[in-house]
């Protein structure tokens, strides 16, 4: 008689989540840190590759909209980032990235090579089905 393998927990789930999560922003932190950025600035340049008022972007970034000011203020400085307002409400401020903002993030991104390694070892029905997990698992995590 045979036994049915033990199904995974969402414990075990979480917990790997997590894990690859941790590892993965190292590596992040590490490349936007060697391209003179914070983490939260270097996240700040993902987010804003579509105009984004300041307050929605604190709330993407998940921190207090007094602390995107900063960030905003020394992208701002590099070069990387600009604040405009409104059409609509003079009030509300928008952020876009600058195209040297995109090179930016593009060379951040490509610097980060433990997420390279690792990602680049999966087979391409490995890459296909953690695509389409992570398409799944987003919006729900998002909501």
């Amino acid at each position: 008689m045979t036994t049915a393998a033990p199904s995974v927990t969402t414990a075990a789930l979480m917990e790997a989540v997590a894990a690859v999560s941790a590892a993965y922003f190292q590596d992040f932190a590490g490349a936007a840190g060697r391209h003179g950025l914070s983490s939260s600035q270097a996240k700040a340049l993902g987010v804003v590759l579509e105009p984004v008022p300041m307050r929605a972007l604190a709330g993407r970034l998940g921190c207090d909209a007094s602390n995107v000011t900063g960030i905003v203020d020394r992208l701002e400085s590099l070069g990387l980032a600009r604040r405009e307002a409104a059409a609509t409400d003079r009030r509300v401020k928008i952020v876009t990235i600058t195209e040297e903002g995109r090179e930016t993030l593009l060379k951040i991104r490509a610097d980060m090579t433990r997420a390279h390694r690792a990602l680049d070892s999966l087979s391409a029905d490995q890459r296909t089905a953690l695509l389409g997990m992570c398409e799944q698992l987003l919006p729900l995590l998002a909501s």
